[in-house]
């Protein structure tokens, strides 16, 4: 995908302008002439690309989706996030900010897609091209709303910026959870009816949307509908799991693997900011910053989440440094420290006792965070990386995914299951990372699996909410949030913890969403 051009052929031809509110984007009420714009394939896939680019959701996952789905969760350790980790998270919180705006800024770039397709489609265009595109967008606001629901419960829906902003009105409510959800799998069942069977890696096919909707029913308990669509995904033959699970996260090479199903689209680029994957010097090892690669560490693995993993588990060292844990093709050097410089030159060391000047990593929970960190440059042996930008995509929903939803949605909130594909499910991802299959499952032993698979992508907060209350709670005071030097544990965790609060400059601009939520359908 040619994403540098296409952003700016979508926003010169949307000529999206700010409203009142930060979450409504509307076109220029003056008039575009679709005339110009959208008479093929290329120039409406090429719109529609920006939908998955790194630029309009780079305030949400540059540190709020690290904060919110692996720090609040338990998963992360950081001195930044603080908020996060103990839950004392305010309305002016600046990832609530980063977020809410960023998932509503690209729903106002779906709304003014969709519309101007449609009007495109009644002047005589092609729906062969035009269809496919308002499937895209379908998808993409269904997943933001699923996003908003799970981060903010209630919330408002916006789908006609244009009318809002010719009406005057902008005092809108905000709609009940329920409603949010219901909508978002309205509009991922369209994108399902409209997308393609396939297409190039990359894009949006109708079983990614069955694959997003299986994730959805799941939250909402709708096990049979999970389970179906869980299945719709596994035996169309589309997806596997790869071999080299780190390699996802760190390999250019790797965008648009066949285990992914829906990503975020990066460039190695640091014009504009947010064309590059940004989440590299957030995770990288200090020990590992060199002349072409930034890294400091801001979020690290909790002691918690490396409790978690089973002995023998592959995946705590394709996901973690700890103490021994090496990469002979990493050869960092420094000007001006011989120490440092012979320490490494034999290879990266992840060492715990060498003093930090000459190399060594004494991060607060002695590890460090492999996911999305590319390496410390392509002159020292990694990936190409320039400063803070990496070229990997942000992987939102993979194949892996849909294995565990099928197995948790086929327990169905039993006991336990001897199911044989439910195992089946597990058991593959068991067996990539090197473990012995379950014969049973349970549900704790499934949310055992999809935080270890998972771990910071973000999702882990979303399957303790989903629990309910009283489970989500004696998940997180159960959880040592502290450092080597001393534990740390929730005693106060309270249900009005569950969601997030709206953005308090949001609620300045629209008194509304600081009231109770109201229905959405009547």
């Amino acid at each position: 995908m040619k994403r540098k051009s296409i952003y700016a052929l979508a926003i010169s031809a949307m000529l999206l302008a700010s409203c009142k509110e930060d979450f409504i984007e509307r076109p220029s009420l003056s008039g575009t002439t679709t005339g110009n714009y959208y008479n093929n394939a290329e120039e409406v896939r090429a719109a529609t690309s920006t939908l998955y680019s790194g630029l309009p959701w780079r305030n949400y996952e540059s540190r709020a989706q690290d904060a919110i789905g692996d720090v609040m969760s338990g998963n992360m350790f950081t001195y930044t996030d603080v908020e996060y980790l103990n839950f004392t998270v305010s309305s002016a919180s600046e990832r609530i900010g980063a977020a809410w705006g960023a998932f509503y800024k690209i729903i106002g770039y779906s709304n003014v897609m969709i519309k101007t397709f449609e009007e495109k489609k009644a002047a005589g265009g092609g729906a062969s091209y035009l269809d496919p595109a308002i499937a895209e967008c379908h998808f993409i606001r269904g997943t933001l709303y699923f996003y908003i629901a799970r981060t903010w419960g209630a919330a408002p829906i916006i789908t006609d910026p244009g009318a809002t902003a010719l009406s005057g009105n902008f005092n809108i409510p905000r709609y009940l959870q329920k409603d949010v959800l219901r909508f978002a799998l309205e509009e991922l069942q369209l994108a399902e009816a409209g997308l393609p069977e396939s297409d190039v890696p990359g894009r949006l096919t109708k079983y990614v949307a069955k694959g997003m909707m299986a994730k959805l029913y799941l939250y909402n308990k709708d096990y049979a509908n999970a389970k179906a669509k869980a299945e719709e995904v596994i035996n169309s033959g589309k997806y596997s799991l790869v071999s080299d699970y780190t390699g996802m996260f760190t390999k250019m090479s790797m965008n648009n693997n066949p285990e992914a199903l829906f990503s975020i689209q990066h460039q190695l680029a640091q014009d504009p900011w947010g064309t590059g994957n940004i989440k590299n010097p957030d995770r990288g090892a200090s020990a590992l910053r060199t002349a072409e690669a930034d890294a400091w560490e801001m979020y690290i693995p909790s002691l918690d989440l490396l409790k978690e993993y089973e002995f023998g588990d592959l995946r705590r060292k394709w996901s973690v440094m700890e103490h021994g844990w090496t990469n002979p093709n990493w050869k960092p050097q420094r000007v001006n420290a011989p120490k440092y410089n012979e320490f490494m030159a034999g290879g990266f060391k992840y060492d715990t006792i060498q003093p930090t000047a000459d190399g060594g990593s004494l991060s607060p929970t002695r590890s460090n965070i492999v996911k999305y960190f590319a390496g410390p440059g392509k002159s020292f042996g990694g990936e190409s990386v320039l400063g803070q930008n990496s070229g990997n995509n942000v992987v939102l929903l993979r194949y892996a995914d849909i294995l565990l939803i099928y197995a948790e949605a086929t327990l169905a909130g039993a006991a336990s299951t001897s199911d044989a594909k439910a195992l089946q499910a597990v058991n593959a991802v068991r067996t990539r990372a090197g473990l012995s299959p379950r014969t049973s499952l349970t549900l704790d032993q499934i949310l055992h699996e999809r935080r270890v698979e998972f771990a910071f992508e973000g999702d882990y907060w979303y399957d303790i909410q989903r629990q309910g209350f009283a489970k989500a709670k004696a998940m997180i005071e159960k959880q040592n949030r502290g450092t080597v030097t001393g534990a740390s544990y929730i005693t106060t965790f309270t249900e009005d913890k569950m969601y997030l609060p709206i953005p308090a400059g949001e609620i300045v601009q629209d008194p509304e969403l600081g009231k109770d939520p109201v229905p959405y359908y009547n």
